[in-house]
């Protein structure tokens, strides 16, 4: 099986992460991905206090191996809780890893070093990259434009993965962005990664806490299914760019001419609700930056559907953890054949 110095880092067997993405990766899906030998990430970005201890509770119920959380620090992104809040409960409840994404990772690297954990962060140019080296990260993740979800990548991984390994050896690279199989970890690994972060494929496990209906539209789809926007779902974080599933609301934009906010088809409106467990509704407006939960009551075919050109190569939904040792047997087989050595 492939195994890297990520692995020893992180106290893994395979060097394979799950994208934490938001309420949907949560304790069942990281503890799968952990059971099978890779890294399982929670999302975690403005979670409370309650509910962070609640999350990693579970997830220790649930596997006894290591696991991270994922957080995104832009300040522009609208969260209840402050991200530094968030961000000291996890550590005060010892995750191995903390991940980064889209700002400064400088208030929080000495913090989670002092806790025991190692801070990970996902860039999406080679001058973040060195930035992050040099303020003491463990590991950078390049994010291809291919991604899912939330985009800072500009460059095909092909391209800017090699360019990142170049600009920050020997710090270990992980990749991410156009990857969902063992051939895809293989190739990552000829290019100098030393490992993988795949947020689509485990969009499509039977763990991820989506509803069926959105897996199955990752399955059904193909890259050319996917759209790139910069300020299509503009509400709470306006101005990032993503990557989603084409269904109804975006199909409208685009017949639209793809107007920017104040423009955009029946703006305002409410697209469906989420139940929390106390029995009370959020409303979920149009154009927001939210992926839906299995919660979600609504139409789904005007939610944010995040989905990457992986899921051309996603063909079924299947236990994250069978994910993530089929696909470290198929980089094993992959590598060993004659043409790649």
């Amino acid at each position: 099986m492939p195994r890297t110095p990520l692995c020893d880092l992180l106290g893994i067997t395979h060097p394979i992460l799950n994208v934490g993405f938001a309420l949907p990766a949560g304790p069942e899906l990281a503890a799968a991905v952990s059971n099978a030998g890779g890294l399982g990430v929670l999302g975690g970005t403005g979670q409370p206090t309650a509910l962070v201890h609640e999350r990693v509770r579970r997830t220790r119920e649930l596997t006894g191996s290591p696991f991270g959380v994922n957080v995104i620090l832009a300040e522009r992104l609208n969260t209840p809780t402050p991200r530094a809040e968030t961000i000291a409960a996890y550590l005060e409840d010892r995750v191995a890893a903390l991940i980064l994404f889209w700002g400064d990772p400088c208030p929080y690297v000495d913090t989670a070093h002092r806790a025991g954990a190692k801070v990970l962060l996902q860039v999406g140019s080679v001058d973040e990259a060195r930035a992050g080296a040099a303020a003491g990260v463990d590991a950078i993740i390049a994010q291809g434009v291919e991604a899912g979800g939330h985009v800072k990548g500009t460059i095909s991984l092909s391209t800017f993965l090699p360019a990142v390994v170049a600009a920050v050896a020997p710090l270990p690279v992980i990749a991410s962005g156009g990857i969902a199989d063992g051939r895809g970890l293989a190739a990552a690994l000829v290019l100098g990664a030393q490992g993988v972060s795949m947020g689509t494929r485990f969009v499509a496990s039977e763990e991820a806490w989506t509803p069926r209906e959105y897996k199955e539209r990752v399955v059904a789809s193909d890259a050319g299914d996917t759209v790139y926007a910069a300020d299509l779902y503009e509400v709470n974080w306006p101005g990032a760019p993503h990557r989603v599933l084409r269904n109804r609301l975006v199909r409208e934009w685009e017949a639209a001419g793809r107007p920017g906010p104040g423009a955009k088809p029946a703006e305002g409106t409410v697209i469906g609700r989420v139940r929390r467990d106390d029995g009370t509704t959020v409303d979920i407006p149009r154009y927001a930056a939210a992926m839906p939960t299995a919660a979600f009551e609504g139409d789904i075919d005007l939610a944010a559907l995040w989905a990457g050109e992986s899921a051309a190569l996603v063909h079924d939904i299947r236990p994250a953890g069978d994910i993530v040792r089929e696909i470290a047997r198929e980089a094993d087989s992959y590598l060993a054949a004659p043409a790649m050595r």
